[in-house]
């Protein structure tokens, strides 16, 4: 675990020397979530309905733009190569460089989400099942990406192939993370919709990190 660490560690001290990625992806998700307003019109009811849709669609587009870049620094410099000999397993050092993707990524999105959930007029009842949506359903995004970013990992115009790879697995969060909010909003229980992305989260971790290092194993060769 202390090589696990290691290498959140690194990759924290990376992104915050370059700061690019986390910016970019928190910028993405503000312009984009005020643009709803413009185009929809003032209309609080029409904004109160479509916002757990506007907020969910949103970040797992943000969360998609520096995937392609998960393992490709590594891959060019040589460390990934490095990695995949160390003692320490590969899926171990792929999990850990996924939890700093989501350290990076998924939790800015959190952090900003029920500012913008204000705007967008969302009821007071959707705040809590909006952060724990996307507490449970962020991970899942930075872990099939993951799988993604090490299966297009040298290929060309990857960031295109990553994108039709990974959104069709992106949906099942999507419902369920609107269906929890929604059902909260209509005073429903969204237990039931928690649950379902808690156990995909699970699922995720248990398969993600094996997955991943299968495939960077085959790019390294």
């Amino acid at each position: 675990m202390t090589r696990f660490f290691e290498v959140v560690h690194r990759d924290l001290r990376l992104a915050l020397r370059q700061g690019s990625d986390s910016v970019m992806v928190v910028t993405f998700f503000i312009l984009t979530v005020i643009l709803f307003p413009f185009g929809l019109g003032p209309e609080t009811n029409l904004l109160e309905r479509v916002s757990p849709g506007v907020l969910m669609v949103t970040a797992l587009l943000a969360s998609m733009l520096s995937l392609d870049r998960l393992f490709q620094a590594d891959y060019e410099d040589g460390s990934l190569e490095l990695l995949a000999m160390s003692p320490m397993p590969l899926e171990l050092a792929v999990a850990a460089k996924m939890l700093a993707h989501w350290l990076t990524t998924g939790l800015p999105l959190i952090v900003v989400a029920p500012v913008l959930a204000v705007l967008l007029h969302l009821p007071a009842d959707g705040f809590a099942p909006l952060l724990a949506a996307m507490a449970l359903g962020t991970p899942v995004l930075s872990l099939i990406g993951g799988i993604g970013a090490a299966l297009v990992l040298g290929a060309r115009r990857g960031g295109v192939l990553l994108s039709l790879l990974i959104l069709p697995l992106y949906i099942p969060v999507l419902i369920f993370s609107v269906g929890a909010i929604d059902a909260a909003i209509q005073g429903l229980d969204a237990g039931p919709h928690l649950l379902i992305l808690g156990g995909v989260m699970i699922a995720a971790l248990a398969l993600s990190p094996w997955v991943a290092a299968a495939a960077l194993r085959q790019a390294v060769e």
